[in-house]
């Protein structure tokens, strides 16, 4: 399961908003703050969604909007050619840190630190492995079952649909089967881009 294999179709529709943006004046760098602050809007509306669900619907457009911006930044600097190490970097630092946002936002709502825990590790290791296979020499690992932006894309369905769907199954909300997705399958997919790495490297 991966949406990374469309982002040749979301690049061009990409293009308007990196005209918008262009004609704003807004840097790459820029707009990769602007990500993290949707995410850290989104964020308080999931904790808030723990006695209003009806928050979930507004975090869900959020992080559609985080992962739209994210999309963006790097569209637009490759349009103004000032793509860099140094973008690079941020644009990374900032999409773990969204990530933490928006899992830490999740789990705070439903009060269920110990699988939010388990969950931002799995994603974290997931993004480490990735990078760390590009540090020891191989090309940055982006494979694996769940991507970021397929985290996203979930975060948004699960949320909109907890807006209105209520209630537990086998003792847990939809947001806590959403994090215990997370923390099972990001330490899978870390393991398994751990194991690719090694196999390259033998």
């Amino acid at each position: 399961m991966t949406l990374d294999k469309f982002r040749p179709v979301a690049n061009r529709l990409l293009e308007p908003f990196v005209s918008g943006a262009m004609r704003l004046g807004l840097s790459p760098d820029a707009v990769s703050v602007i990500a993290l602050v949707f995410a850290g809007v989104a964020a308080v509306t999931f904790y808030l969604a723990g006695t209003a669900p009806e928050w979930y619907l507004v975090g869900a457009l959020l992080v559609l909007a985080n992962g739209w911006m994210d999309l963006l930044d790097g569209a637009l600097a490759r349009e103004l050619e000032t793509a860099s190490p140094s973008g690079d970097l941020l644009d990374h630092v900032i999409d773990r840190y969204a990530d933490i946002l928006l899992i830490v936002g999740l789990a705070a709502g439903i009060d269920a630190y110990g699988l939010g825990l388990a969950a931002v590790t799995g994603v974290l290791m997931t993004s480490y492995l990735g990078t760390q296979a590009q540090a020891v020499g191989l090309d940055r690992v982006y494979g694996g079952v769940l991507g970021r932006a397929d985290r996203l894309a979930l975060i948004g369905f699960v949320g909109a649909i907890a807006a209105v769907v209520q209630g537990t199954f086998f003792g847990l909300t939809m947001i806590g089967w959403l994090l215990v997705l997370f923390a099972v399958v990001g330490h899978l997919t870390a393991l398994q881009r751990f194991y690719y790495a090694r196999l390259a490297l033998e």
